[in-house]
């Protein structure tokens, strides 16, 4: 597997604090725990009750048996509108199937809506990313944008990038361990529907704090990228005030790789969402409880 940069000096310092308290959490959480946070850094540590639950999300992402017969648009599947319909009598079922349905599109949507036909589907270009992983034209552009926010001195950490189901899959059920199923659904993944899993997410972090906590949009790191991120290619993906859109609580360390012509579209279409931008309708919940 290629590797595609150097790991600055802050970043070696988070990663080694993630380290020790993926260590202690780890051995309390057995087997899976491990894994899990290896790939997820320790969610939600030193959280508030409220964004601690947010920061969840960061974990962020879904579940067991997800992409059953029950969701209505598989990412990778040629399914019809009224196809998907009929799977579910929901109107949560009625959401139209995205532009761009392959998960090597940039235009890939994945949501509670819309998940990966092929469960274990994993990205064949994934390279080496601040300790992590990602799809090789976004961990390019992520450097890219990483240097000119140091230029403008302002360090991006990375908390988490690619996970694959099996990894994302240890990560919600460990949520549902913690705060059950419904509360889970709203922080987490279930596994097949995490867009971490399509390689060209990240979770960034700052030396400020604020880990996966609503008050990131405060930090230098936050402001930044909220400024600057579809400069590079990025955009927010789960925006404050559109949870019934995009299913999820505000996430303002979450970072979605469009490439840059498709980040300048967004951004000019006055579009909240990726979800309104792609014009596949909300995905508020699951359409099958389980």
């Amino acid at each position: 597997m290629k590797s595609l940069h150097r790991t600055s000096t802050a970043q070696e310092s988070f990663d080694s604090s993630a380290v020790n308290r993926r260590t202690l959490l780890g051995a309390a959480l057995g087997v899976g725990g491990t894994a899990l946070l290896a790939a997820c850094g320790s969610q939600g540590q030193g959280a508030s009750s409220s964004s601690s639950a947010a920061s969840a999300s960061a974990a962020e992402s879904a579940t067991a048996s997800a992409a059953s017969s029950a969701a209505p648009s598989p990412v990778v599947s040629a399914t019809s509108a009224s196809a998907s319909a009929s799977a579910s009598s929901s109107p949560l079922a009625l959401a139209q199937p995205s532009v761009e349905s392959q998960p090597y599109s940039l235009r890939c949507l994945v949501n509670k809506m819309r998940p990966f036909a092929q469960q274990d589907w994993e990205p064949s270009d994934l390279v080496e990313f601040y300790s992590h992983q990602l799809r090789a034209e976004a961990a390019k552009a992520a450097d890219t944008m990483i240097d000119a926010a140091v230029a403008d001195g302002v360090t991006l950490l990375v908390s988490s990038a690619y996970r694959s189901y099996a990894v994302q899959q240890q990560t919600y059920q460990y949520w549902v361990s913690v705060n059950g199923q419904q509360v889970a659904d709203q922080l987490s993944a279930r596994p097949g529907y995490s867009e971490h899993q399509t390689g060209l997410a990240i979770d960034f972090a700052s030396p400020e704090g604020c880990r996966l906590e609503e008050c990131y949009r405060d930090t230098l790191a936050g402001q930044w990228l909220a400024k600057n991120a579809p400069r590079y290619g990025y955009i927010l993906r789960f925006p404050n005030g559109r949870q019934s859109v995009t299913g999820y609580h505000f996430e303002p360390w979450h970072y979605r790789y469009v490439g840059v012509q498709i980040a300048q579209e967004y951004v000019s279409s006055g579009a909240k969402t990726f979800e309104e931008f792609i014009g596949t309708g909300a995905a508020p919940d699951y359409a099958s409880a389980n």
